[in-house]
């Protein structure tokens, strides 16, 4: 059998101020999976404990990103997140306070004949 990618899924997500790179990340992971409805998996009969799920977030500060409480955000499958450079910083005019801006892609994998 091999890996097949299922679903691919996108969000956003931002934390308009307090410039928190999780609480964005999160909310981008939340919007992407607000998006997608896995019926097939019961439709097929997969075991979702052997789903896989690839989280890729993009934020310009990358290192700022709690992967594990991303990891931990989603309700099934094995999940790995990586944390990349991306996503958009806005800060404000007088300099104190930056929105930032993530992006969440969520690729859904099955191990398929």
């Amino acid at each position: 059998m091999a890996l097949k990618r299922i679903i691919l899924e996108m969000g956003a997500g931002n934390d308009l101020h307090g410039g928190d790179y999780t609480k964005a990340a999160l909310r981008a992971v939340q919007d992407a999976l607000h998006h997608s409805s896995l019926s097939f998996i019961r439709a097929l009969n997969l075991d979702i404990k052997q789903m896989q799920v690839a989280v890729t977030i993009g934020v310009q500060q990358p290192g700022l990103v709690d992967a594990e409480r991303v990891r931990t955000s989603l309700p099934y499958g094995v999940v790995t997140v990586t944390v990349t450079k991306g996503g958009l910083d806005v800060p404000d005019d007088d300099g104190r306070d930056t929105a930032v801006i993530a992006s969440a892609a969520i690729v859904v994998s099955f191990d398929l004949p």
